[in-house]
């Protein structure tokens, strides 16, 4: 197709589509780059997040992307509502970069953009995509969807049955107890129980299916205090670690990242940012408290020295969260043994 003069001038390299995610809708933002490195927005929409807004996107996305020039999409790994149009257009062998929302974040504050709504940030990552080459996304092994959504189903479960126990409590500490309330929770209580444990064995029968990924499970869970089902759900959270390059994104994308508050002379309180995978800070929460009171070596001595720094029992777990998940992250990537006084650093 012949190019427009103003645009043959400009020598177009690359068009680049920024896509900003949500539950019901999506907003793209198209960019073009040229050897100059002028990156120019030519358009932006909405589209609702169905096959019908995907067919609609794709439509304008031809209609405006007009020369024979690569085009390259980027999104963000917002939860699970990026995954759709991810495979849509994966599966038309296009360029397809799914950034952590923390590296987003990062680069449209370099190009000061203060304000946030859904047409922004698709800009910013248009601009992104047009001025980056960014990693092209692979399509997560259905094993890991799979196991995802066991592995939040038995959550929501588990939610629930505390919802429902703690009501109990609450009503047999009454002076009038009414039996047929009793009677009910309880019945509540025991099919959440057989559900929960028909999704574990689900997930365990997954597992069992893939010999590998059971082997490197096994080594991850001789960490004292390690289930299997905590192994799983950080695995199943992140993909097997795909979208990682190092131990830092990990950090970042699971939320523990740490948080500073000074300025000047005023020195004030850190923390985690908590902008991140709340699925693996809740699952971490339990083996957390566990690898400690089975005084694991590396992790008791992190848990001791952050606690005398701090005297704060909750931030010294939160440290021993942190380091749990760098590990599980090494023996995954190499495949390797878990010796209990193997050093773990970030890289």
């Amino acid at each position: 197709m012949k190019r427009s003069p103003k645009f043959a001038q400009e020598n177009i390299l690359k068009y680049s589509v920024g896509i900003d995610m949500s539950k019901d809708k999506f907003d793209a933002g198209i960019g073009v780059i040229n050897e100059q490195q002028v990156v120019k927005i030519i358009g932006t929409r909405s589209f609702t997040n169905e096959p019908k807004g995907f067919a609609q996107f794709s439509s304008w996305v031809k209609a405006k992307c007009k020369w024979d020039v690569d085009v390259f999409f980027t999104m963000e790994a917002t939860g699970v509502y990026y995954e759709s149009l991810a495979w849509f257009l994966y599966r038309q062998d296009l360029y397809v970069s799914v950034v952590l929302p923390n590296k987003a974040r990062r680069f449209m504050e370099s190009l000061g953009l203060k304000s946030k709504n859904d047409k922004i940030d698709a800009k910013g990552l248009a601009w992104m995509g047009a001025v980056q080459r960014l990693q092209q996304w692979q399509a997560p092994d259905e094993t890991f969807v799979q196991l995802r959504s066991l592995t939040r189903h038995r959550q929501s479960l588990q939610e629930s049955r505390t919802v429902f126990n703690n009501q109990l409590d609450s009503i047999q500490c009454r002076e009038f107890v009414d039996p047929v309330l009793v009677n009910q929770l309880n019945s509540l209580i025991d099919q959440l129980d057989k559900y929960i444990k028909e999704a574990e064995k689900e997930t365990k029968a997954v597992v069992a299916r893939q010999p590998e990924m059971m082997e490197k499970v096994e080594k991850i869970t001789r960490i004292k205090g390690v289930g299997f089902i905590s192994a799983i759900t950080v695995l199943a959270e992140t993909g097997g670690f795909s979208l990682f390059k190092n131990q830092r994104q990990l950090v970042s994308f699971a939320g523990y990242d740490i948080v500073e508050n000074s300025s000047g002379k005023h020195v004030g309180k850190t923390r985690i940012s908590k902008k991140g995978n709340a699925h693996i800070r809740r699952i971490l929460h339990m083996p957390a408290f566990c690898v400690v009171k089975y005084k694991e070596p590396a992790f008791k001595a992190l848990y001791d020295r952050v606690y005398e720094t701090t005297h704060m029992k909750m931030k010294a777990y939160v440290a021993v969260q942190r380091k749990l998940l760098v590990l599980i992250y090494t023996l995954w990537k190499n495949g390797q043994d878990y010796i209990p006084n193997l050093p773990v650093s970030l890289s």
